[in-house]
């Protein structure tokens, strides 16, 4: 596959975001989820160790750039739906939790397969460093904003 490649630029990378988000939240739908639930989900169940609800809605609301009271309101669905629980303190995912995210990694795993099929490994490293780059630099742009 030959594809002429513009340079890389904001609306270049939120293309392939975007297109790629697009895929997963089909899958998503099908099981009557979103992405802000996904990412709230993934969050919880990837965490080192158990989170208070404070400290889910902070990192989900970094992750996702969204304001606190969006995420607790996903943290809040997903405890209505039996995917989280409040374990006094913390929140944690549920076993229907862990099902719908292992269940969507398994119907996304082939998609993402052939969509990564035949770029090179070292294109990908240098795509990853690049955008670690972005983001890094991004941040603290961000950060400079926020700080005025």
């Amino acid at each position: 596959m030959t594809v002429t490649a513009p340079p890389a630029d904001s609306r270049v990378i939120a293309l392939a975001h975007f297109a790629a988000r697009a895929v997963l939240e089909h899958v998503l739908a099908r099981h009557g989820a979103t992405y802000p639930q996904q990412i709230t989900l993934r969050t919880a169940l990837t965490a080192d160790g158990p989170l208070d609800a404070d400290a889910l809605v902070a990192r989900v609301a970094s992750t996702l750039r969204a304001d606190p009271e969006s995420v607790r309101a996903t943290v809040g669905e997903l405890l209505t739906k039996g995917l989280l629980t409040d374990e006094g303190p913390h929140i944690g995912p549920t076993a229907a939790g862990r099902e719908l995210f292992a269940t969507v990694g398994a119907e996304t795993a082939p998609v993402s397969a052939r969509i990564y099929a035949g770029i090179p490994a070292e294109d990908l490293a240098v795509a990853g460093r690049v955008l670690a780059h972005v983001t890094e630099r991004a941040n603290a742009e961000l950060a400079a904003l926020n700080a005025r």
